[in-house]
């Protein structure tokens, strides 16, 4: 016997013969030994069993053609080999995703390490070991889908959850739902469609979103809604809307032409077949006992149906839909009840004389809330003219409430005392606690003094924390009379002399704008930014016609202003 690995660490019969060959049969892992072009030379007993072939059947063969496969059992281009690459280089290699062919034709997952056989440098050929790799890949494709399952419940939610807080964002309706189908094509279906109970017992489609965006085309259509369930109306939309059930359509099929056009199963039936829809979903919007309408998902893609926890993701947002689109239309209506009294509590203009009047009232822009801004214009006992512009806070039905007592009030006041501006505004300040709801408020009382048929005319006001009056002069000139201002009403009594007083002339051919904050304060910019933008932009319509400059001038308010806007507009007279 030799030492093989020196004095003191073993003995092993290294140089007997036979030895290698009794190691390579008792091998446990497969090995099958290549030349130079790729054919099989040798293979030990665990080869043999693995892939069902005997040594002699392969001795010879192109190994790469005889077992190498893809995973649908095709052949694999010789380009594409990597054992063979290797064999090339004379490089050693691995893989994990092979696919071999058994003597039975079954394909077998293996993993496999590859080592070239060199002799005196020079490559002779290749060793490949390879093991059956069946139950990895296996436990591979569970954790995968175990993975895709989680990955697809976590967009779900998270979808969910972006649809609550887009659609919380909003108080109009079709601004809520443009945003919701928005979110739902592409994301979790091809195409959907969204249907509203109307107050005159129909369903009418209002949004329809596929691939292209918005489609106006299968907007607009109107239906009965079905009185109950089980009146032979058995399509989704039907149920959906009649008996609130959510209805899973994993398959559609080429669809019969619905009994009439105007019912909800045409309605259904007629959009899934234009769409080329494969699977649907479609639920009821809000809860049963207050559904407002239905919402339908459409995919055209038969591999990809809707299953059950995508009927369960699609109800959880119809559930949570309708009641967005129930507060919306409430909103609506009491933001149009506060919109028709604040107009009509707005006084019809004087015509004092030579001197001219015009007036805007411009309600918030949708998804606002109607704001307490009005303007007013009378002449006092007096003759003189009184202006009044204010703005009660708040932005709901008690703003416009409160808008109208003070209206009132200060008319009463004004009228009964002739006095300056400052000392009616503060008779106001006094009463508002006690015969108001009104918390704080903003306003500008003026008169206008002077013949009302020939002048000359002075401006005398009191401003009560509210933006400067604008006045554009005849010489092309624009200035903001800065002058009489004190404290918001409701901040507490005023102390000392009272409020104060100032005085202007009003040159002939001047013009003044009277205005509420709106119109110069929007989101991201600052005051002093739209006191400028307001100064330039009536210098340039300074002489156009009344009535046309107040209409440019709240024509182009910037975008993203969220508040009403009241404008009152006095022209003295040229010489």
């Amino acid at each position: 016997m030799h030492d093989a690995v020196g004095d003191g660490v073993g003995r092993w019969p290294m140089g007997e013969p036979g030895f290698w060959r009794q190691v390579v049969e008792r091998l446990g892992t497969a090995l099958l030994v290549l030349d130079t072009a790729g054919r099989a030379v040798a293979a030990n007993p665990a080869a043999e069993r693995l892939l069902g072939r005997t040594t002699a059947a392969m001795r010879g063969a192109d190994a790469h053609d005889l077992l190498h496969r893809d995973a649908n059992g095709n052949k694999v281009p010789r380009d594409r080999c990597p054992l063979l690459h290797a064999l090339a280089e004379g490089k050693g290699a691995r893989g994990e995703g092979g696919t071999y062919l058994q003597g039975d034709g079954r394909l077998l997952a293996v993993s496999w390490s590859a080592s070239p056989l060199t002799e005196d440098g020079s490559v002779r050929g290749m060793a490949l070991l390879f093991t059956d790799a069946t139950g990895d890949r296996r436990v591979h494709r569970e954790r995968m889908a175990r993975t895709r399952a989680l990955e697809d419940l976590n967009e779900r939610l998270s979808l969910v959850a972006e649809i609550t807080d887009v659609l919380g964002q909003t108080l109009e309706t079709d601004e809520a739902l443009g945003r919701l189908v928005r979110l739902l094509v592409p994301r979790l279906a091809d195409w959907a469609a969204v249907d509203l109970r109307t107050g005159s017992g129909e369903i009418h489609r209002v949004a329809v979103t596929g691939p292209g965006g918005r489609n106006a085309g299968f907007e607009g259509r109107r239906v009965p809604v079905p009185e109950e369930a089980g009146t032979g109306e058995d399509s989704p939309l039907g149920r959906a809307l009649t008996g609130g059930e959510s209805v899973l359509q994993e398959r559609v099929t080429a669809l019969p032409p619905a009994a009439g056009h105007s019912t909800p199963a045409a309605l259904h039936s007629d959009f899934l077949a234009a769409v080329g829809a494969s699977s649907a979903v479609t639920v009821p919007l809000g809860t049963e006992g207050r559904i407002t309408g239905a919402l339908t998902v459409v995919r055209t893609d038969p591999a990809h149906p809707f299953d059950e926890a995508d009927l369960e993701a699609v109800g959880d947002v119809g559930r949570r839909v309708g009641v967005v689109v129930d507060n919306t239309r409430r909103y609506g209506r009491q933001r149009a009840i506060a919109e028709a009294m604040q107009r009509n509590l707005l006084a019809p203009l004087p015509r004092p004389g030579r001197l001219r009047l015009a007036a805007r009232y411009q309600p918030a822009p949708a998804g606002s809330q109607v704001g307490g801004d009005w303007y007013d214009a009378f002449t006092l006992k007096d003759g003189a003219l009184a202006l009044v512009i204010g703005d009660v806070v708040g932005h709901d039905l008690t703003a416009a409430a409160g808008m109208a007592q003070l209206h009132g009030i200060l008319r009463s006041l004004a009228w009964d005392h002739t006095g300056p501006p400052g000392a009616v505004v503060d008779r106001l300040d006094a009463a508002m606690p006690v015969i108001t709801t009104v918390p704080l408020a903003t306003l500008i009382l003026a008169r206008v003094e002077g013949d009302p048929g020939t002048g000359p005319w002075t401006l005398r006001w009191t401003s009560a924390g509210h933006p400067p009056p604008l006045l554009l002069s005849p010489d092309g000139t624009a200035c903001y009379l800065e002058a009489g201002q004190g404290l918001l009403l409701g901040t507490g009594p005023v102390t000392g002399a009272g409020r104060p007083d100032a005085t202007h002339p009003l040159e002939p051919g001047s013009t003044l704008l009277l205005y509420t904050d709106g119109l110069v304060e929007t989101p991201g910019s600052d005051l002093d930014t739209g006191l400028e933008r307001l100064r330039r932009h009536a210098l340039a319509l300074a002489h156009e016609p009344l009535d046309t400059l107040c209409g440019e001038v709240l024509a182009h308010l910037p975008p993203g202003s969220t508040d009403d806007v009241a404008l009152l507009a006095l022209r003295v007279p040229p010489p």
